[in-house]
């Protein structure tokens, strides 16, 4: 999965970027990157306005996401923002200047560190009862072709008890999210004060799939993960597993809700008096319902990490007149 993702001629490293096989929240609308400059916004408050706030965008894909936020701050943050776009592959030559970037997430920095979509792909391993119900490390070569592998012992073994049990069935899968946890703490650590955020495809102890979730996606579709760089190859996430003490979860759907994205139709009565008014907040709305629509979107997990702030008040409703 590390080779196929990350090695020479890696899936993550192809020049056309991961905007050319799938569509994340990101591509979806701008209202995605309003709202996360929104919540630095709020950061900076808790923060009480520090000379330095850095916003580090960590998978940061082609650095969509942070050249969106950077436009959307306003007049009264921009100045005093530091964005960094944490990512393997070669910086875009029409990136922002002001991005500076970077293959690892920088150390002792005071702001928002947001991964949207990162920690799905930080390689893990795959598990499978086999027909004597033992547990067993499922091996794979680069053509796709599985094999049962050596039993799972030591931390590995600990790690499925505490979160993800297996049942003695044959065929019963697991993937083991401990190098995610390991990722999340790390990421977390780089943060002096702040916030951290990951955003992504999630399950909990109470509803594991039991036959797991890896896959890959290519061209737009989802496709057998194959691991020879053609495709992406990806696995849902425990976030339960990776919150740390004083993390919270919840859904995109209230995050991006709390954060002033809502679905709601603009009134009929502005198509009459104003219509291009009209027809584009109907295209916001329409933005917004994709942001946070149940079973799609919005049923996103978000894990929520402060460091050194009260995180009560980052995620709270706004009155609608400040959506957009």
């Amino acid at each position: 999965m590390e080779a196929a993702l990350y090695g020479p001629g890696g899936f993550y490293l192809r020049p056309e970027g991961p905007a050319g096989h799938f569509r994340t929240s990101v591509h979806a609308s701008p209202l995605f990157a309003g709202a996360v400059a929104r919540l630095l916004c709020r950061v900076d408050e808790a923060l009480d306005h520090p000379d330095e706030l850095a916003f580090v965008d960590l998978g940061a894909g082609r650095g969509e996401l942070t050249a969106g936020v950077l436009a959307a701050l306003p007049a009264d943050v921009a100045p005093r923002a530091r964005a960094y776009a944490v990512e393997r592959a070669a910086r875009p030559q029409e990136l922002d200047p002001r991005v500076q970037w970077c293959a690892l997430p920088p150390a002792g920095v005071t702001g928002l560190l947001f991964a949207n979509e990162w920690l799905d792909n930080v390689p893990l391993d795959v598990v499978e009862v086999d027909p004597d119900g033992v547990v067993r490390h499922v091996l794979v070569r680069d053509d796709g072709t599985e094999a049962l592998g050596d039993a799972v012992e030591g931390a590995d073994a600990a790690w499925l008890a505490r979160w993800w049990p297996l049942a003695p069935e044959p065929g019963l899968r697991a993937e083991i999210g401990r190098p995610r946890d390991e990722a999340w703490a790390a990421a977390v650590r780089t943060l002096a004060r702040g916030l951290a955020v990951a955003v992504d495809y999630a399950h909990d102890r109470a509803g594991r799939p039991p036959f797991g979730t890896l896959t890959g996606f290519c061209a737009g579709r989802e496709t057998a993960p194959v691991p020879d760089g053609t495709c992406d190859v990806t696995a849902h996430v425990a976030l339960d597993a990776c919150a740390l003490p004083g993390g919270s979860l919840l859904t995109q759907r209230a995050a991006l809700r709390a954060l002033g994205v809502h679905g709601g139709r603009p009134p009929l009565s502005l198509a009459s008096t104003d219509p291009a008014a009209y027809v584009r907040a109907l295209t916001r709305a329409g933005e917004a319902a994709e942001l946070t629509a149940e079973g799609g979107l919005g049923g996103f997990g978000w894990l929520t990490q402060p460091v050194g702030v009260a995180a009560g008040g980052l995620l709270v409703d706004v009155p609608d007149h400040e959506e957009q």
